[in-house]
């Protein structure tokens, strides 16, 4: 049974860090595109990043280029979305997502973890 488990969301003050987990059960990270989500009440889900299972390509949305790291620990088959310099505007719920095609078509996913909470306060 695939799964994935998002966490490490939470309250942050604006120029903040966090880092968000994605594990995965059921499956290796190592043949799939993994991407990151969020989606804010009233908004569309927004791609963020995304990285390539076998040859670790990452790719990050304009609104997080440069701010957001997001990288594989095939060991602990673990995905992280490493996220500094935080911005209000970032307050989102976030998703983590296996087996797409790249950040900016989230319909491709075929699988999802549960949305984790992200607020930064200014």
């Amino acid at each position: 049974d695939v799964q994935l488990q998002a966490s490490g969301g939470g309250l942050v003050l604006a120029g903040g860090s966090l880092t968000l987990s994605c594990a995965a059960s059921g499956f290796t990270f190592d043949h799939y595109t993994i991407g990151w989500f969020r989606q804010a009440p009233g908004k569309e889900r927004e791609g963020i990043s995304c990285v390539t299972g076998n040859d670790l390509v990452a790719y990050y949305a304009d609104s997080v280029q440069g701010r957001f790291l997001v990288y594989l620990d095939n060991a602990k088959n673990t995905v992280y979305l490493q996220m500094n310099r935080l911005r209000p505007e970032d307050t989102s719920v976030y998703y983590c997502a296996a087996d797409g095609d790249n950040l900016y078509t989230s319909t491709t996913y075929k699988y999802w973890g549960q949305g984790t909470q992200v607020t930064v306060s200014s």
